[in-house]
């Protein structure tokens, strides 16, 4: 994905620590006026969302977007479900995907790309606890590989 006019405004880390994702997938999504303006300022929160199938639409649960502070009464709930925007025959190939046991949709960035808020969605398989530990393990011991040879070339 080229990095020309995509400005990164959230990251959901904790989606690859806790899955495995094996696939992911641009979506459009829908938005009142002020979430989009609360989305610019980089009020975003997608630790605990994920994206579920209801009635061959998808749609984003518990992502927060927080109410903007110039809103008053036009503010939104900041928990509230959204649409996202995709092509039928992507949903119909997620769809696929998500029948296999143990597959989810979990958000894993959010974007503006030429002024529009996108989605990036992965396909995602579940982690058991010792994955994690290993995980953990190979990030420690790549650390400390490169911390011995900060050190090896200052000598």
């Amino acid at each position: 994905m080229p990095s020309e006019g995509i400005k990164v405004v959230s990251e959901n880390r904790k989606a690859f620590h806790d899955y495995f994702i094996e696939d992911r997938l641009e979506a459009g999504i829908i938005l009142t006026g002020t979430e989009i303006k609360s989305i610019r300022n980089g009020r975003v929160n997608l630790k605990d969302s994920y994206a579920h199938l209801d009635n061959g639409e998808i749609w984003v649960y518990q992502m927060h977007i927080s109410p903007y502070e110039q809103g008053n009464r036009f503010n939104h709930d900041p928990l509230r479900p959204r649409k996202l925007l995709l092509h039928r025959s992507e949903i119909s190939k997620l769809v696929g995907k998500i029948q296999q046991q143990g597959l989810t949709l979990i958000p894993t960035k959010m974007y503006l790309k030429k002024g529009l808020a996108k989605v990036e969605l992965g396909v995602a398989q579940g982690k058991k606890n010792y994955d994690k530990r290993q995980a953990l393990a190979e990030k420690e011991s790549k650390r400390d590989i490169e911390r011995a040879l900060k050190d090896r070339n200052r000598s």
